[in-house]
């Protein structure tokens, strides 16, 4: 059969370093950090007490109170880089055939908020069951993608994905999917997360997983360098609007890029470490680009997942050495997560979005903080360390794994009629 061409036609995003796309990208630009002390619990006796927050979210700008009490943060987030998102693309859904508009939408945790809340109540109270009857609707999480559905009463396909970090990537590449095999005309895809709580904090310390340098959190993300000691928690939500390209056309919309091919294969390896040679996250892009139709040589952009863990940034430079050989040395690398943090099952859908923006503009964001080259790591790597620079990028990649040895790489193109 003939494959639909896919396009992105709307983001959305709301980050720890802007609350909306524009304000994202110029700080990424900028080479902002996100990272700060913990100001929504007292973290004094945590290892680690510093994260990558949301800055001046105020809930009751988007929702009525009823509303609040009924969603959980993490679904606010995502409601409110949905909104951006279908503004930005133009669509209005009363113009639009409802039954071929989907939503998939995703999160690593769900309602952790809400299941630390409720349960905490009922451990120090008396021992009478006294729980909210929201309480498993906010907390579960499919429930976003419902709602956000419900919102804007898109009637296509409807579910929530969920493989730890690599979450948001899998929602994108099951829309692009979908589209692609003429199943429905657009999805709303993308993915939230809101665990800067004490279990999110605690739990991250618990496995050694998150940075503990709290003397300067705005470098303790440090991707790709010596002295990194693991990731910074991150929050927030980022939405995109993928298209059929027919669809787009007929309507006037503004093309971002062109979603071309997907790649996704697991590590069967271990629990939450990566495979030590990368051969997940190798198999992964292959299959991407193989996806796509295109050779190694024409890939001019990646971002990686580079979370600054020890393990997981080695393993993945040896995958892009041994995958793309000497013309790995010429792809412009960079990880955002350097000024995002880890938005865990945000993250893939919120670092696409920077690829695109990366297309869109014809320049990639720096890596920030880096110090001290690590000698496990190939540095011949152009890792575009402390500034961004200008590139005419005709294809990119956007890397995603996650805890359990998931990998999703997602081929973005500039796009051309």
């Amino acid at each position: 059969m003939i494959l639909k061409r896919v396009v992105v036609t709307g983001m959305g995003a709301l980050t720890p370093l802007g609350n909306d796309l524009d304000s994202f990208w110029k700080a990424l630009v900028s080479g902002t950090s996100g990272a700060s002390p913990i100001v929504r619990f007292d973290a004094s006796r945590f290892k680690t007490r510093f994260a990558c927050q949301l800055k001046d979210f105020d809930a009751s700008q988007h929702f009525d109170r009823k509303e609040i009490r009924k969603i959980d943060p993490y679904v606010q987030y995502g409601i409110v880089s949905a909104d951006e998102c279908l503004r930005s693309s133009g669509i209005e859904p009363s113009r639009i055939n409802l039954d071929r508009a989907g939503v998939i939408w995703a999160s690593g945790i769900g309602g952790l908020d809400t299941f630390e809340s409720e349960v905490g109540d009922f451990v120090r109270g008396d021992g009478t069951p006294r729980f909210s009857p929201f309480f498993i609707p906010k907390m579960i999480a499919d429930i976003a993608a419902g709602i956000i559905s419900i919102r804007f009463g898109f009637r296509g396909p409807n579910f929530a994905t969920v493989s730890a970090c690599a979450s948001s990537a899998n929602a994108l590449v099951d829309a692009f999917n979908y589209i692609r095999l003429g199943k429905a005309d657009l999805f709303i895809a993308g993915g939230s997360e809101a665990a800067i709580t004490p279990s999110g904090i605690g739990g991250f310390n618990a496995m050694h997983a998150i940075s503990t340098r709290n003397d300067d959190p705005a470098t303790a993300s440090r991707p790709f360098d010596k002295d990194r000691d693991g990731f910074v928690l991150g929050e927030g939500a980022g939405a995109v609007m993928f298209e059929e390209l027919e669809h787009a056309r007929q309507r006037g919309a503004h093309i971002y890029a062109e979603v071309v091919g997907c790649g996704l294969t697991a590590d069967a390896y271990h629990m939450t470490s990566p495979h030590p040679e990368g051969n997940g996250a190798r198999m992964s892009m292959k299959f991407a680009f193989e996806d796509a139709g295109i050779q190694p040589e024409d890939i001019d952009h990646i971002n990686t997942h580079g979370t600054s863990t020890p393990l997981g940034d080695i393993s993945e430079c040896r995958a892009i050495v041994d995958l793309f050989g000497e013309h790995a040395y010429r792809i412009a690398i960079n990880s955002t997560k350097s000024m995002t943090g880890h938005l865990l099952g945000a993250a893939g859908v919120v670092e696409a979005i920077a690829t695109v923006m990366a297309i869109q503009h014809s320049f990639v964001p720096p890596t920030i903080n880096h110090f001290t080259d690590d000698p496990e790591i190939d540095n011949r790597l152009d890792f575009t360390y402390f500034k961004g620079k200008s590139l005419d990028i005709r294809y990119a990649l956007s890397n995603t794994f996650g805890f359990g040895g998931h990998n999703a790489t997602i081929v973005f193109r500039k796009y051309n009629e």
